[in-house]
C-alpha cells in the first residue's frame, strides 16, 4: 500500500506541477479537479489527495473516477465542461498493486502491457483563454455496452459518424443502405472514410499489437487511460499538429465502454516537446 501511494504521489503531482510551471495558473484558480485511477483507489481519495497537497479551494468541485477503465480519460473531459471555469484532469495508473512477482507465465501479462505514467491537462472555456488554448473541443461521445460488449465501438463510431464526416460520405453510406433495402441483396454495407473527417487518430493502446507498435513508434508502452495524451503530445513533438487540424480520441474500457473526443487544433504547434 505505501509503494502504491508513493508511486501515485510521484506521478500525479509531478504531472500537475508541469502543468502548473506550463500554464501559468496557480493551485487556488482551479475550480473543477477530476483525477482518473482505475485499479488503486484510496480513502481518502486521489483528489483529496491533490487538494491537499496544493491547498486549492474550499469549494472546488472534485471528481475521482475508480473502476472506469482505460476509457476513463474522455469521461472526465465530459465531466469537465462547465461554463466560465478551470478544470485541471489528471489521467493515470498506479501498477505497483497489479505487479505480479511470480514466475507463472500466464500471470505476468499485465507485468507485460503496462508502464507506470500519467498526464494532466488544463481546460477551461473562460472567452480570454481562447487566445492561449491549444485546442477546442468540439465532441465527446460516450457508448456503455454493459448488456452487449461487442456493440460497444460500433455504437460509438455510428453516434459520432453524423457530426464528423463530410456531406459526401454520409451520402455514400445512406445511398448503400438504400440499395440494400431495395434490392433485398446481401450487401456489404458501404464503409465511410473516417480519414477524411480527421488529421490525426489517438486510440487506446489496449492489446498487445497495438501497444507493440506504440513501443516501436513512440518509446514507451500502455499508460492506459493517459495513453491519449502522450500520442497527442508526441504529434506535438515531431511537428506534425497544424491550425485546423481534426484530432480523434478513442478510448475503451470496462464495462465494456467506448469513449470518443474530437478537438481541433487552434494553432499550429511548434516541434518542442511542450507536451499536452
Amino acid at each position: 500500500m505505501a509503494d502504491a501511494r508513493a508511486e501515485a504521489e510521484l506521478v500525479i503531482f509531478a504531472a500537475i506541477d508541469d502543468l502548473f510551471r506550463r500554464t501559468g495558473i496557480r493551485p487556488k484558480d482551479v475550480d473543477i479537479l477530476i483525477v482518473n485511477c482505475s485499479l488503486f483507489s484510496l480513502t481518502p481519495s486521489h483528489s483529496a489527495m491533490v487538494i491537499n497537497k496544493y491547498k486549492m479551494t474550499y469549494n472546488i468541485k472534485s471528481f475521482n473516477l475508480s473502476g472506469m477503465g482505460c476509457s476513463a480519460n474522455s469521461i472526465a473531459i465530459d465531466l469537465a465542461r462547465h461554463a466560465n471555469v478551470y478544470a485541471v484532469v489528471v489521467s493515470t495508473e498506479i501498477i505497483t498493486p497489479n505487479w505480479y512477482t511470480g514466475s507463472q507465465r500466464s500471470m505476468l501479462l499485465p507485468n507485460c502491457l503496462f508502464r507506470m505514467g500519467g498526464a494532466s491537462l488544463l481546460l477551461s472555456n473562460r472567452h480570454r483563454e481562447s487566445r492561449h488554448a491549444k485546442y477546442r473541443l468540439v465532441h465527446v461521445v460516450r457508448t456503455h455496452c454493459g448488456a452487449d460488449d461487442r456493440e460497444a465501438f460500433k455504437s460509438n463510431i455510428t453516434s459520432i459518424g453524423p457530426h464528423v464526416l463530410p456531406a459526401s460520405e454520409q451520402l455514400l453510406f445512406l445511398l448503400s443502405l438504400i440499395v440494400r433495402k431495395i434490392s433485398n441483396l446481401k450487401l456489404k454495407a458501404y464503409v465511410p472514410d473516417f480519414k477524411r473527417a480527421f488529421e490525426h487518430l489517438c486510440i487506446h493502446a489496449g492489446g498487445k499489437a497495438v501497444i507493440d507498435e506504440l513501443e516501436k513508434n513512440l518509446q514507451f508502452g500502455n499508460t492506459s487511460s493517459s495513453s491519449l495524451w502522450y500520442e497527442m503530445s508526441y504529434i506535438e513533438a515531431k511537428g506534425r499538429m497544424k491550425k485546423g487540424d481534426r484530432v480523434w480520441q478513442i478510448g475503451f474500457g470496462s464495462g465494456f465502454k467506448c469513449n470518443s473526443a474530437v478537438w481541433k487544433c487552434n494553432r499550429s504547434i511548434k516541434a518542442e516537446g511542450d507536451g499536452v
